[in-house]
């Protein structure tokens, strides 16, 4: 829709207004900082903030997570022999009161203080990412080195098997809790709830690539509901925007009227001089986030880290990293995982082999030149799920292409028989590529490879031959043939320049849910 700015930021013959971000630090802020960010009085600021879904969950999940680290402690003394060696306390019989206050009150409480200190409960790290699940082992390395530290230095003569057994069916407990939590809120997020609101700040060049970028994941909890433009009016005469725009008019004032609960700063957003420091001292106490999006849109967090210099804060990017231990782990994981399916599947080759045969006569499997790693050309293996004149019949069938760039993709291809359009639907067709992971050709994850007389991979495309092709890879997890062809290098393009192996086996997870949802694929 096309939308219509609030009001222009200048007017004939009126001065230009200073920055809103700037005039909204001038003001006395609601919360009681005066324009240097000084409190005034401690009694005197709102100490309300705005009520927010993060808060009840973190509040609900960290009282779902004691009580099912307290089950951890009952479980280790139902299950374990001997579970009261060390304690000399009766309660009834075999169970000591000691046990059960240390094992059900004592830990779960140490659990809950950990996770606290680790910050488990942050909403910008639930629900999206790796990042809180990080967050959660370390909390639990940490319980477990201070139970062994305590039981070390007061020598005391408990049961190994059931401290052992405590903690790691508490640490089950809570991963299992923290797996169906993450599912509950995805599915509260794709229905418009338990998300943040954002009012995006910059030019609207710099706005608009924040925004799709956000948009492009609906489980982040991100929702931009407008954009507030610091070159004014002229800035989006005439242009079309997915959401309101805003433009000489105070920024706080905006935020206010559209119930953002978050401010992002685009781009090269500037500002007069600690006006963005001064925005944040306003901000404080209200509930409202303040984030800066800098144009490293395709840049994944571990390779950007902010290295503070005289009090002036300089992001470093790092280089990608195609190599070291973890490369060699994703190579000895190809070859071990390509060998044992190959083994397993075995029974489900010979089914699939008969079904061809009986669908349409000739051969089984497909074989076709790729390009993979460095240029290095192969022949890629699938199942045929055409007819074997598909090739002839591709020219008579060219104006029907419905996807763009390298690719070739009808929805209702008449080429493909009738037992094809099922081993497509679900992926079937790509398990012979393991042989190609096995002789080091492809590897489980990575960008498809592409056929060999398409181009020669001219700019930004090339990159993707960096790394070896994939059976699967963040393009196909994240919609495979419903995507254009400039989503599909640009996601190839992010994996190449952010990998690693934890990269690796969260797409793997990913794969799982795409193949048995039937996801663009056809």
């Amino acid at each position: 829709m096309t939308t219509s700015l609030e009001r222009p930021d200048t007017t004939p013959g009126q001065a230009k207004t200073e920055p809103a971000t700037t005039r909204a630090a001038r003001k006395m802020s609601p919360n009681g900082h005066d324009n240097n960010g000084i409190t005034r009085s401690f009694w005197l600021r709102d100490r309300k903030r705005r009520p927010s879904w993060d808060r009840t969950y973190a509040f609900v999940l960290a009282a779902v997570e004691l009580v099912l680290t307290s089950l951890g402690g009952l479980t280790s003394i139902m299950t374990t022999e001997y579970p009261w060696h060390g304690f000399s306390d009766g309660f009834s019989g075999d169970y000591p009161l000691a046990m059960f206050i240390w094992g059900m009150v004592v830990l779960p409480l140490g659990w809950s203080i950990t996770f606290w200190g680790s910050r488990a409960y942050e909403r910008r790290y639930l629900g999206i990412g790796t990042e809180e699940f990080k967050r959660v082992f370390r909390a639990g390395l940490i319980v477990v080195a201070i139970v062994s530290f305590v039981v070390m230095a007061f020598k005391t003569d408990l049961s190994r098997l059931a401290v052992g057994t405590a903690l790691l069916t508490a640490f089950g407990y809570v991963l299992f809790a923290r797996f169906v939590a993450r599912i509950v809120l995805l599915v509260i997020r794709r229905r418009g709830g338990a998300s943040q609101q954002l009012l995006l700040v910059g030019t609207l060049p710099e706005a608009m690539e924040v925004y799709r970028a956000i948009t492009r994941n609906p489980n982040a909890g991100l929702v931009p509901t407008g954009i507030f433009l610091t070159e004014g009016r002229a800035g989006a005469r005439g242009v079309e925007a997915p959401v309101p725009l805003y433009a000489g008019r105070d920024l706080i004032e905006v935020v206010g009227e559209i119930g953002a609960d978050t401010i992002a700063m685009c781009g090269t957003a500037r500002q007069e001089e600690g006006g963005l420091r001064k925005l944040a001292w306003q901000l404080e106490g209200t509930g409202i986030d303040l984030v800066v999006a800098p144009q490293l849109t395709d840049v994944a967090g571990p390779r950007v880290h902010i290295r503070p210099v005289e009090g002036l804060p300089l992001l470093h990017v790092e280089e990608p990293t195609i190599s070291g231990i973890g490369w060699v782990a994703k190579n000895l994981l190809d070859r071990v995982a390509s060998a044992l399916g190959l083994l397993v599947l075995t029974p489900v080759f010979a089914a699939i082999a008969i079904a061809i045969k009986i669908s349409d006569p000739g051969p089984v499997f497909f074989r076709q030149p790729r390009v993979g790693r460095e240029g290095n050309q192969f022949e890629v293996w699938k199942f045929r799920t055409m007819y074997c004149d598909a090739e002839e019949r591709l020219a008579l069938l060219a104006d029907q292409n419905e996807t763009d760039g390298l690719l070739f993709k009808i929805r209702n291809d008449p080429r493909v028989i009738p037992i094809g359009r099922f081993l497509r639907r679900t992926s079937l067709d790509e398990l012979p590529q393991l042989i190609n992971v096995l002789f080091g050709e492809m590897s489980l994850v990575g960008p498809r490879p592409l056929p060999a007389e398409d181009g020669d991979f001219l700019g930004d495309v090339r990159r993707r031959l960096l790394v070896r092709p994939g059976i699967t890879g963040l393009w196909q997890v994240s919609g495979r043939s419903d995507l254009s062809w400039d989503d599909a290098v640009r996601l190839d393009l992010y994996y190449v320049d952010n990998w690693s192996l934890t990269f690796d086996l969260l797409i793997l997870w990913r794969t799982l849910g795409v193949v048995l949802a039937r996801r663009g694929a056809y």
